[in-house]
Order: structure tokens, then C-alpha cells, then sequence
């Protein structure tokens, strides 16, 4: 049906001088077809056979390589990936690892701080209860020292009291024996 069309086409074209060659058209002339033909067929086919032997293999070379190279930066990614995720993990243990160590470190320093810290009190306390009890025993001496001298001083007032209230001279032994009786019962609660 195709054929018949476009041969009829032709017909009536011939028939009525639709083809315009005198109209400055030479390639509608109907003479020159068979050489445009050949022509056509001969550009067409060698341009079919460079293309096809000579352009569209550096193409598909270059395609496959291309397909190639991604498929190679793919596997290398992956690789990649899978040794940053096991450095990473590496990283994790090195690093709780480190801080295990570190509480462990600071866990030892604090219980050694501790200890001297405990040592040294020890070592301060000692020469505090050194010293108090030197402290109290200087006291001790000094009440009994005082208590002696205020024998004396009492001996001296008494007897300076009754020589001036009485105006006679007592025997100082007597004077001597009731203030040391008195200190004597007194001295309990002083010391």
C-alpha cells in the first residue's frame, strides 16, 4: 500500500512538473536521483563502517573502562570502609582501654594520697600527744611548784597577820604545819 502511494505520488509529480528542476531545483530533477542515490549510499555506508569500526569501539572501550573503574572505586570504597570501621573499633577498645587505665591510675594515686595522708596524721597526732602530755606534765609540776610557793607566801601572810593583829611573834613551825594541813585537804581540788 506504501509503494503504490509513493508511486503514485511520483506519477502525478511527473505528469504535472512538481519536481521545479527549471525553478533553479536540480536535485528535485528526477535525471540526477540515480546519482544522488549513489552517492547517498556510498557517504551513508562509509560513514556507517567508520562509525561502527572505528568510533563506537574507542566508545565501548571507554564505557567499559569507565564501568570498570567505578566498579573498582566501589570495591575500594568498601574496603575502605570495612578498615575504617575496624580501626575504629580498634580506636574504641584502645580507647576504653585507656580509660580503664586512667581510673585505675587515679583510683591508685587516691589510695596512696590517702595512705600518706593517713601516715602523716598519724605521724602528727603522735607528736600532738607528745606534746600535750609534755604540756600536762609541766602543768602538773608547775601546780605542785605553785602550790609549794603559795605554802610559802601564805606561811609569810599569816604570820605578817597574826604579828600585826596580835602583835606577838608566833613559832613559824606552827604557822608552817596549819597551812600545809589546810593545803593538804584543799590540794584535791585544785589538781
Amino acid at each position: 500500500m506504501k509503494r503504490l502511494l509513493g508511486l503514485s505520488i511520483a506519477l502525478v509529480a511527473k505528469r504535472t512538473d512538481l519536481f521545479a528542476a527549471e525553478a533553479g531545483m536540480p536535485q528535485l530533477d528526477p535525471t540526477y536521483w540515480a546519482s544522488q542515490a549513489f552517492w547517498l549510499i556510498l557517504v551513508f555506508t562509509i560513514l556507517y563502517i567508520s562509525i561502527s569500526k572505528f568510533y563506537l569501539p574507542k566508545i565501548k572501550e571507554n564505557l567499559d573502562n569507565r564501568e570498570r573503574k567505578i566498579k573498582e572505586d566501589l570495591e575500594n570504597a568498601s574496603k575502605f570502609k570495612e578498615q575504617s570501621e575496624a580501626k575504629l573499633k580498634e580506636y574504641q577498645v584502645i580507647l576504653s582501654n585507656a580509660k580503664k587505665e586512667v581510673a585505675k591510675i587515679h583510683i591508685d594515686s587516691k589510695n596512696d594520697l590517702d595512705k600518706n595522708i593517713q601516715a602523716k596524721k598519724e605521724v602528727i597526732d603522735k607528736e600532738i600527744e607528745k606534746e600535750l602530755t609534755k604540756a600536762q606534765k609541766e602543768i602538773i609540776e608547775l601546780k605542785k611548784n605553785s602550790i609549794s610557793s603559795i605554802q610559802n607566801i601564805s606561811e609569810n601572810i599569816a604570820l605578817n597577820i597574826i604579828e600585826k593583829i596580835s602583835g606577838d611573834k608566833l613559832n613559824q613551825s606552827s604557822i608552817k604545819a596549819t597551812v600545809e594541813d589546810v593545803s593538804k585537804k584543799n590540794v584535791g581540788k585544785y589538781l
